[in-house]
């Protein structure tokens, strides 16, 4: 899910989170959490514990959508991609669902974590936990190109500009034709004091047709550090 983000948004209350942690792939650690929603509405299944029922229900499931596409890997990509498409049409419940079918169907893959880090922010404004997903979901092979991008964004959301700044350079080199994280990273120099570099962010945003949700902010900071 991608976008701007506008220069005033505030940071709201996360749900208290426990330290426990649990493996959840091989050699992957995540911090048990859980929230006011269906089990199957949140990330890892609310970390719930299942009975034999509900297991027997996840394998039904995924053999199902193996033997439908044809492999674990395109399964993986349709669920994914249905996931995608619940994030940018604003189905958040739904979303969260698609994203726990693709954990059952491949655990360790980085796109599992990135809907989860998207998902803990919008849903259950929950920074901490998006934050820790989304470096996961960076060190996981095969990152998407516009990984970096949303979680600059959530970083500016959660009024952390400089630690949004570099992942947002970076996010410009990994998808250089992407206009909305070239907005993202004006708004994050121009918080940060450099509106000479905003500006440059901003021309480069011009340039790349960025989206509707992301047009206010490029003319905020056009406005605020006097581009040309």
């Amino acid at each position: 899910m991608t976008g701007a983000v506008v220069l005033s948004a505030g940071l709201a209350s996360a749900l208290p989170a426990s330290a426990e942690t649990v493996e959840v792939a091989p050699g992957v650690h995540v911090t048990k959490r859980s929230y006011k929603a269906p089990t199957n509405e949140q990330p890892f299944f609310g970390f719930a514990d299942k009975n034999a029922e509900d297991k027997a229900a996840d394998e039904k499931f995924v053999s199902a959508i193996v033997a439908a596409t044809g492999t674990r890997e395109k399964a993986f990509e349709e669920i994914t991609m249905r996931g995608w498409r619940a994030l940018n049409t604003g189905k958040i419940h739904e979303a969260a669902v698609r994203f726990n079918q693709a954990f059952l169907i491949s655990p360790g893959e980085s796109a599992v974590y990135h809907g989860f880090a998207v998902v803990s922010q919008f849903r259950f404004n929950d920074f901490e936990a998006s934050d820790e997903l989304f470096k996961i979901a960076l060190m996981q092979p095969d990152p998407v190109k516009a990984l970096r991008a949303d979680y600059g964004r959530m970083l500016l959301i959660a009024k952390r500009p400089r630690d949004a700044e570099p992942v947002l350079e970076q996010a410009v080199k990994d998808a250089p034709d992407f206009g909305d994280a070239w907005t993202n990273l004006a708004v994050a120099r121009f918080q940060n004091g450099n509106a000479q570099a905003a500006c440059a962010a901003v021309e480069e945003a011009s340039k790349r047709r960025p989206s509707n949700n992301s047009g206010d902010d490029l003319r905020t900071v056009k406005n605020l550090a006097q581009c040309k």
